[in-house]
């Protein structure tokens, strides 16, 4: 039996346009996220709020076998309104700083997955008890616009460090790789390809997109290219002919149980199963 499917592409998409979160929906995004904060202006947050929990009612609108839809909350009132509605799939928790706060979340919600974003030094210095701190957290990532504002960074390269740190306080605590903050640029395609070739070797898993072009570049940068593919079954029929132990293939390269367990996973990938 196969697992559930391998999430690469994450579509943002704005709380108080519920005719674009339609669209988004059969846009082929693996997950839908609609925003409740930065996306919406503050005197349309209530707004928000109401066309989001109505269309989280709506079985014939989403259906979360299909297409999940989580939700970026802005505050407390937004995860007491939403909590328990039969299209949520998750909730994205924005700027979280410490632990506590997923407790508090998930007190109020039981039962919903949460997803905390870590946004400042802070919240990079307490990742493993954030990635850690309650068994509703399927997953954590990063809010680089603002942890790049907090940190002072002025390139990409100086949020690498904060992306390991991340990527490796998510694997401490049992959770699947995170996935990469958005590319605000929209037109360069050539960049979003290169930044997501980069987040990759990182071991960072897919990214979330602010816009349906946006999409099949990041699902082509993270699935396993064919020459991927063809070298991890080489491996994997390699271990299952030549017996127990290390073992050499032909080409030179070294295999054994960590070899076995990576090449396994790209596998995974290349069907986007787990």
């Amino acid at each position: 039996m196969t697992g559930p499917v391998v999430a690469l592409t994450w579509l943002y998409v704005p709380g108080d346009r519920p005719e674009v979160v339609r669209k988004a929906l059969g846009s082929g995004a693996d997950v839908v996220i609609v925003d409740l904060e930065d996306a919406v202006a503050p005197d349309r947050k209530e707004y928000a709020r109401s066309a989001t929990a109505e269309l989280l009612s709506d079985p014939v609108t989403v259906d979360p076998a299909a297409v999940p839809v989580h939700v970026r909350v802005h505050g407390e009132a937004d995860v007491k309104a939403l909590a328990g509605l039969p299209g949520l799939s998750g909730m994205r928790l924005p700027k979280i700083t410490h632990a506590a706060s997923v407790h508090h979340v998930a007190a109020l919600a039981p039962g919903v997955t949460l997803y905390p974003l870590l946004e400042s030094a802070l919240a990079i210095e307490h990742a493993y008890s954030i990635a850690g701190a309650h068994p509703a957290v399927r997953g954590v990532a990063l809010g680089e616009a603002d942890l790049r504002a907090d940190l002072g960074v002025r390139d990409d390269a100086g949020l690498d460090w904060a992306r390991s740190r991340v990527v490796i306080a998510a694997r401490a605590a049992g959770l699947d790789p995170p996935v990469m903050s958005v590319f605000p640029d929209v037109k360069d395609v050539s960049g979003l390809r290169a930044s997501c070739a980069h987040g990759r070797d990182l071991g960072l898993l897919g990214r979330a997109a602010i816009h349906p072009r946006q999409l099949p570049v990041i699902e082509r940068a993270f699935r396993p290219t064919a020459r991927e593919v063809e070298a991890a079954e080489q491996v994997l029929e390699a271990s299952r002919t030549g017996g127990t132990g290390a073992q050499a293939l032909p080409d030179g390269r070294f295999v054994d149980a960590a070899v076995v367990a990576t090449a396994a996973r790209t596998l995974a990938l290349a069907g986007r199963r787990r």
